[in-house]
């Protein structure tokens, strides 16, 4: 399936968290606090789709201080955590910036992801995703999520848009410091 038309069309992109910006692990300190690790290149590539004018958005169904850290720290204008229903949250992204569901790219990995995963125009899953996310997914990463599935997904959508090259281009171009001795 030719997944770069769907790409083209693509404003706003959904990350689901656990499994998706993270490696699935929820890791518990002595003291109860809830650790994550999320990977560089994730964080990168959200800033690069930002600077290319998309939108960002998470959709979890956890509650997590640190996911509103890292979302915060990226830029993520719209994190609704604790959804019991991702439908209802996708609805209202979609209201709030005026999209269709043609416009967006929507990142699982487990069940709880496919009833957004079926309506959006490009549903996306990483490597590590469990083989029914597969099945509806218009683009799958080779790389997991939590080691940079999802800036292979970013850069996939990018380069459909024939943005990526630009954006390259820019970070080539900048001012340089010359070193004199």
């Amino acid at each position: 399936m030719d997944s770069v038309p769907y790409a083209k069309k693509v404003k706003l992109i959904i990350f689901d968290v656990d499994g998706v910006l993270t490696g699935g692990h929820i890791i518990f300190g002595q003291t109860g606090e809830e650790l994550k690790a999320f990977h560089c290149q994730d964080g990168m590539g959200i800033s690069l789709a930002h600077r290319a004018g998309l939108k960002t958005a998470i959709i979890t169904g956890r509650d997590s201080q640190i996911v509103r850290r890292r979302g915060d720290e990226l830029k993520i204008a719209d994190i609704h955590q604790g959804v019991a229903d991702k439908l209802i949250a996708l609805g209202q992204l979609m209201e709030k910036h005026s999209l269709t569901l043609d416009q967006i790219a929507y990142v699982g990995d487990d069940i709880n992801d496919l009833p957004v995963m079926v309506q959006v125009g490009l549903p996306c899953a990483v490597a590590n995703a469990v083989p029914e996310v597969k099945t509806v997914a218009r683009y799958i990463s080779n790389r997991q999520g939590g080691s940079g599935g999802v800036r292979d997904i970013i850069e996939f959508i990018l380069k459909a848009q024939e943005k990526w090259d630009t954006i390259i281009a820019e970070y080539l171009n900048r001012d340089k410091f010359r070193l004199t001795q």
